[in-house]
């Protein structure tokens, strides 16, 4: 007698369900990755003036997908490889892809959740608003930031075993992007810091995500900071899933 083997589709939902459970319980890292943009975005309302409201509103986003891939994403994935969830799910019948997509769409919805709560932050606090098309593309090019984000996390857990390093390793990485992208795109740092900064994962994001918001100020300046930004997404993917390990030992 064969044994009742449930659907790939069936043993997928299960999974998702479990993984968007698991994401609940831990709402209070959640609502650390959200409440670090939004504090942001609310401190900067005096700038609007000064740099435009897309230049506020994409430095907030690029913070929280910072936070998402870096703080959320490796850190849960290297807790459950350091818990033996991996290992566990891995003699089930579910394909090892789905284990994996799973993550990525409980953190693909965890973008949009972002990506919605700065706008109607930004339009009751800041009182910026931006076209319908605006909306779109920027809803678009934050996937793709986000992109960036969740595979440089899965580097992070590919190049870094054990969960305590990896948890200091990707704090240390978050601190470092929000001090010198944040800072460094006000030039406080100087204007050869800031060039670099601009081509670096959070300035391409931030490019992206400001031009988004404003359609008519896409240049081609922009079309080259899209295509780079892919460029880092798949490096850090394809390197990220290389290199990592299902067991932490």
């Amino acid at each position: 007698m064969e044994p009742n083997i449930p659907k790939s589709s069936v043993a997928f939902k299960s999974l998702l369900r479990a993984d968007f459970t698991t994401q609940w319980r831990n709402r209070r890292s959640v609502v650390m990755a959200l409440l670090v943009p939004i504090v942001i975005l609310m401190s900067w309302k005096g700038i609007i003036d000064k740099f435009g409201g897309a230049f506020v509103l994409s430095i907030s986003i690029t913070i929280g997908l910072t936070a998402i891939g870096i703080m959320g994403y490796a850190i849960s994935i290297a807790r459950d490889r350091d818990k033996g969830v991996f290992q566990r799910l891995r003699v089930t019948p579910v394909p090892t892809f789905f284990i994996m997509l799973s993550r990525l769409m409980v953190q693909l919805v965890m973008i949009a959740f972002l990506t919605l709560l700065v706008f109607i932050v930004g339009h009751n606090f800041d009182k910026v608003t931006l076209t319908p098309a605006g909306y779109i593309l920027t809803f678009i090019t934050a996937f793709v930031g986000g992109a960036l984000y969740l595979g440089l996390g899965q580097l992070i857990v590919g190049l870094v075993k054990n969960s305590e390093t990896v948890n200091s390793t990707s704090r240390l990485v978050y601190i470092a992007f929000i001090m010198l992208g944040m800072f460094g795109e006000l030039g406080l740092f100087g204007i050869q810091l800031k060039d670099i900064i601009h081509w670096s994962p959070f300035g391409t994001v931030k490019t992206i995500l400001a031009a988004s918001m404003e359609p008519s100020a896409w240049t081609s300046q922009t079309s080259i900071a899209l295509v780079v930004t892919i460029i880092y997404a798949v490096i850090f993917s394809y390197l990220g899933i290389k290199w990592f390990k299902w067991e932490s030992r």
